[in-house]
């Protein structure tokens, strides 16, 4: 039997599978198509400190390989999940891990206090990719400096692991990752979406109100395995790899490169059950190539 014990930066998953925010719901709502406990963790869809309805339709559209979305983090706001969905959650035996947004640092700092008040949430993942209202629209994760500011901020209120997911939409994607690492963060989640558009040529108009949104799917696997190896090679935080894993094949290219877990985000939409195929796949890869430890692959690229 192969062990998939995975010991990120203290927080313990039983194996290397979790789920992307904003593909899973809370959860609850695949609970029918997979063993949630099975899972090394899931990622709750992202929570603000207030209310927020989203951006209005269309906000999603198919796309080669892919979609795009732009929801705009619609949620109840934190004290509604804190009261009426973590309730169903606390039981739970694997990692129940929320993602915290925000549009200026103090509803971050806000949102992940009250989070961390819950016994039995072990993390949160820090989405940096929101923009800074109060810096002129510009998101976070896109310049070290902010970036390291909200994470060092977050840090001194929040006293559990913190996750930090780095956009992709950077020039120097390593140069964020060592912000915000130099400023706290346990450990980090990337790539978030891709900035991207769709128009449709019948109507010549945008298929999202938005006009652009965030690109996920297979399409991007190679830009988000690239960018996890570069990030891996210059932190000494452990990295979380996602972006277009659909099959366990994907998922160990991602721990070659470097990755201590990794999440399934929008496979989820076209297979429920993608994480446990990701799971299966996973162990009967160790057993065909006589692999005895998950940490025999993470980084295990041969050059």
């Amino acid at each position: 039997m192969v062990n998939l014990n995975v010991d990120f930066n203290g927080l313990k998953l039983k194996n290397p599978v979790m789920t992307a925010s904003g593909t899973f719901g809370f959860g609850l709502e695949y609970a029918d198509f997979v063993d949630l406990e099975r899972l090394g963790g899931f990622v709750v869809k992202g929570t603000t400190l207030h209310h927020r309805e989203g951006n209005p339709y269309p906000r999603m559209a198919e796309t080669a390989s892919g979609m795009l979305n732009a929801v705009g983090l619609q949620n109840k706001g934190v004290d509604y999940f804190c009261k009426e969905t973590y309730p169903q959650l606390k039981d739970l035996k694997t990692n129940v891990i929320v993602n915290v947004s925000g549009s200026c640092v103090e509803d971050y700092v806000e949102t992940a206090r009250r989070v961390g008040e819950l016994p039995n949430i072990p993390a949160i993942e820090l989405n940096i990719s929101c923009p800074n209202v109060k810096e002129g629209g510009m998101a976070f994760g896109t310049d070290p400096k902010s970036a390291g500011e909200v994470v060092a901020a977050v840090r001194k209120a929040y006293g559990k692991h913190l996750m930090v997911k780095l956009s992709p939409n950077v020039t120097n994607i390593v140069s964020i990752a060592k912000a915000v690492e130099d400023a706290g963060a346990d450990s980090v989640s990337l790539v978030n979406t891709f900035m991207g558009m769709a128009i449709d040529v019948r109507t010549r108009r945008p298929k999202l109100s938005t006009i652009t949104g965030g690109m996920s799917g297979p399409a991007i696997k190679p830009i988000a395995v690239r960018m996890v190896w570069q990030v891996a090679q210059n932190v000494k935080i452990p990295v979380c790899g996602l972006g277009g894993i659909v099959t366990a094949d994907d998922a160990i290219e991602f721990l070659l490169a470097g990755a201590s877990c990794i999440q399934v985000g929008t496979a989820n939409f076209l297979y429920p059950d993608a994480t446990m195929r990701v799971l299966d796949g996973i162990e009967l890869y160790c057993e065909k190539y006589g692999v005895k430890d998950i940490s025999e692959l993470i980084g295990g690229m041969k050059q």
